[in-house]
């Protein structure tokens, strides 16, 4: 079975823990270590772990679990002066969503294509490809080249995405193969916590959109159907580029990162039920502000 674009995006981030902390090879990584860091549960960061075994950036430890294959010095998106340009990656990223969401981009491209057009050097190119295909809205072709994947760009997909978000977000709540995972829950209810502190007045789209998909996410995990689980997952990756652009303003985005640590409260103190009713009002009054389009 192909790896979920969740567990490639988990395992990219790892990759960029390992290169970050400058990790010796041979160092052993604790799943419950790198999920506190990545602030996910360990589930996904299991799968990546097995994904990072194949690629052989990792090995199974001897008494189980996974230790540092490539170091640093041996991955493919350090620079020569061991260094990367994340404000200048950051831009070049942007400029690629808005020309593929606009049109301005084939539906398959080529490395060399993207050098030219972007002025990339082989270290940024490198970086850039890995973090959109981690993200699931590029993938390598066979052979040469990358395919852009599917995404939403009328309205009318983008409304039916959240019309399907609110089939299945406060269904999933109320499976009883729901089992609260508490680490899970605690970790992101502490990131919409930071936002509401103020710190969602200091952080991109592209963040901001990370941080509350790692939200709903993380909920709609807790209800052990992988088909429901892989649903939001799929469709978060097709609104992905579009979120960028249909963000709310801060002071109105506040409110809901709020309601999603009322939503997160209502989880931890064990009614659940109210929780989905609450997650059911909370995804129609976003539903109706973005697509309304008066922001």
């Amino acid at each position: 079975m192909a790896p979920t674009p969740l567990t490639r995006q988990i395992a990219a981030r790892i990759v960029d823990y390992i290169r970050e902390e400058r990790t010796p090879r041979g160092t052993r990584l604790a799943e419950r270590t790198l999920a506190d860091h990545l602030r996910v549960s360990r589930s996904p960061v299991r799968s990546a772990l097995r994904l990072l075994q194949d690629d052989g950036v990792v090995a199974v430890a001897d008494r189980g679990g996974y230790t540092v294959l490539r170091t640093a010095d041996q991955l493919d998106d350090v620079t020569a002066a061991g260094g990367t340009d994340t404000e200048g990656d950051e831009q070049v990223y942007l400029r690629i969503a808005a020309d593929r969401l606009d049109g301005h981009l084939p539906d398959r491209v080529t490395e060399n294509g993207l050098t030219r057009r972007y002025g990339l050097t082989p270290a940024q190119l490198a970086r850039l490809l890995r973090r959109i295909n981690a993200e699931g809205w590029l993938e390598r072709l066979p052979g040469y080249g990358w395919e852009f994947q599917r995404t939403l760009t009328s309205l009318r997909s983008y409304e039916d995405s959240y019309r399907f978000r609110l089939i299945i977000e406060p269904a999933a709540m109320r499976e009883p193969t729901f089992v609260l995972d508490r680490h899970a829950v605690e970790q992101v209810r502490a990131q919409q916590q930071e936002l509401v502190d103020g710190r969602i007045f200091s952080i991109g789209n592209v963040e901001l959109f990370d941080v509350n998909r790692s939200f709903h996410e993380a909920v709609i995990g807790c209800c052990g159907n992988s088909f429901l689980v892989d649903g939001l997952v799929r469709v978060n990756n097709l609104r992905r580029l579009v979120e960028y652009r249909r963000a709310l303003p801060r002071d109105r985005a506040v409110v809901r990162c709020r309601e999603h640590v009322v939503i997160a409260d209502l989880l931890l103190a064990g009614d659940v039920g109210a929780a989905a009713d609450h997650m059911q009002v909370h995804l129609r009054t976003a539903a109706v502000e973005k697509v309304s389009g008066d922001q």
